[in-house]
């Protein structure tokens, strides 16, 4: 009998970018499969909360950013 380990399958949040486990809820965002099915600041406290939101509109504010004519032609 032959025993050995696999290595993890790993998805991304498609909302957030955070390593998950394929078919299941981001503990991160709460969001699968572009739909909030978790409130993740509900659980939270008042701190953790307003920690999580800046965190979150970091993120929102990274992926908006336009691309010039310069970066497009970058090979």
């Amino acid at each position: 009998m032959h025993i050995f380990l696999r290595a993890p399958v790993l998805a991304f949040c498609q909302k957030c970018g955070n390593s998950v486990k394929p078919h299941t809820v981001c503990s991160n965002c709460g969001f699968y499969k572009g739909a909030e099915v978790i409130d993740v600041l509900k659980k939270l406290t008042k701190k953790e909360r307003k920690l999580k939101e800046k965190e979150m509109a970091a993120k929102a504010g990274e992926k908006e950013k336009p691309l010039s004519m310069e970066e497009l032609s970058k090979k």
